[in-house]
């Protein structure tokens, strides 16, 4: 199999799919400029393990699939909606993957009534603890806005 150019796009089985299935998948290039980000910002987000490329060329080039751009669309909006740091989104990211996993095995035929209660337990958890890094967020918002009225009303007053 040729390998596409730097960046271009190649029709590769990617990784945890049966052999012969075959799926788009974009070089770092083409993914870059679909993700709006830069081809830097690609590879650093696989350095601190947000995404793992879903293929890769025999000579060793990245390759990402839809999935992969969908979320790098969801690490820069964690950014740039809520204002997280890639330390943070590292935590929601993996609260949000176990979320899936979680629901994948409770909707399974062989899970118990007890193992679904457990998961549903661990859950609660994880959704809890998502919702405290978004409160923590808002109220750092809250408190900028608040100064940011004070200062208003104070330049106000001097006019």
């Amino acid at each position: 199999m040729s390998t596409p150019a730097r960046g271009g796009t190649a029709a590769l089985a990617p990784r945890d799919q049966p052999p012969g299935s075959r799926e788009r998948l974009f070089g770092i290039g083409v993914a870059a400029a679909r993700a709006g980000v830069s081809e830097r910002a690609l590879r650093y987000y696989q350095q601190l393990g947000l995404i793992t490329p879903s293929g890769r060329t025999p000579g060793g080039l990245r390759r990402y699939s839809q999935d992969d751009l969908a979320r790098v669309a969801r690490i820069r909006q964690l950014q740039t909606l809520l204002g997280l740091n890639l330390d943070e989104i590292a935590v929601v990211l993996r609260n949000e993957d176990r979320l899936a996993e979680i629901r994948l095995a409770y909707h399974r035929q062989l899970t118990s009534d007890a193992d679904r209660r457990e998961l549903l337990r661990e859950s609660l958890t994880l959704q809890q603890d998502l919702r405290v890094t978004v409160e923590a967020k808002r109220s750092a918002i809250e408190g900028f806005l608040a100064d940011l009225d004070a200062r208003i009303a104070r330049t106000r007053s001097l006019l």
